[in-house]
């Protein structure tokens, strides 16, 4: 079955005559008539009631000419994203990030996104290597984890790890908080290890001689930072705040405890141009909007 011929079907449905088709698909009339005798046969069945030289859609042609119109229009989506990729131009993009990344970043900069740009549709990539992502569908990953070659990446923002409280905790004037004064409190809340946070948290730690932090675990920064307004300690996480907390510079050694996020893509992709350039807008949205 080609697709010329159910196009020749459509158009014969849709012009009422064999005559005023033949005019829309610019072959002659016999030809028409010939490949509608042929898609019927390749069918198994009559798509037109023919009597005194006139043609009307049978009840099969009837049922069958959604569907028919259906598969043209798929096709003709192939063909235009085809041609989109072919000009390094994309209809949709998918970016993958951690949740909270998604929540605080992504979503925010999806609008302010142009009607002429990709339609963007997202991906939750909590603990996935970047390549992972771009395998599982993902068009362009941000990810705390720098990703190997031989991916496209560029830095996108570095975030700091905050520490959390509520406004009648002892610290919440003091705008900063050093990494050594975690163990003196006995109420720490975080994230788990897959998380970026967690990970710059315990490196630091680490990187400072320190004893490994006692935390107790939520499930993602917001229910951290609810734990945290109920009054049950002190959320750690890089999430925007939330619950009218105070957030705090987490510092060691003079610097500030941080995850860096990255941008990643593949260099074969075919739209890779307009990947790059949209990493490059989301980098420059970051920086205003932490500024």
């Amino acid at each position: 079955m080609e697709l010329r011929t159910l196009r020749y079907f459509v158009a014969v449905a849709d012009a009422g005559t064999v005559s005023a088709a033949a005019d829309a698909v610019r072959v002659t009339q016999p030809a028409l008539s010939r490949q509608l005798r042929q898609l019927e046969r390749e069918l198994g069945l009559d798509l037109f009631d023919r009597a005194a030289g006139r043609l009307t859609l049978s009840s099969s042609g009837r049922a069958l000419l959604p569907l028919a119109r259906d598969v043209l229009g798929r096709a003709d989506d192939l063909r235009r994203a085809a041609k989109l990729r072919t000009q390094g131009r994309l209809e949709t993009v998918t970016i993958a990030a951690p949740a909270t990344t998604l929540t605080d970043l992504v979503s925010p900069f999806i609008a302010t996104l142009e009607r002429t740009d990709p339609v963007p549709a997202v991906l939750t990539s909590d603990d996935l290597p970047a390549a992972e992502a771009l395998a599982r569908g993902a068009d362009l990953v941000i990810t705390p984890y720098p990703p190997d070659e031989p991916l496209a990446a560029t830095s996108l923002a570095v975030l700091p790890v905050l520490a959390y409280v509520r406004a009648d905790h002892p610290w919440a004037g003091r705008g900063e908080v050093g990494l050594a004064e975690l163990h003196e409190v006995e109420d720490l809340i975080g994230l788990p290890h897959p998380f970026g946070a967690r990970r710059a948290l315990d490196e630091a730690v680490s990187a400072a001689g320190l004893p490994p932090l006692r935390l107790t675990e939520a499930s993602n920064g917001t229910v951290a930072q609810a734990l945290a307004a109920g009054g049950r300690g002190v959320a750690l996480v890089t999430d925007d705040p939330r619950f009218d907390l105070v957030p705090l510079r987490l510092t060691s050694g003079g610097q500030t405890v941080s995850i860096e996020l990255h941008g990643a893509w593949s260099p074969e992709h075919p739209g890779a141009a307009l990947l790059a350039d949209l990493a490059a807008r989301l980098r420059a949205w970051v920086a205003r909007r932490y500024a």
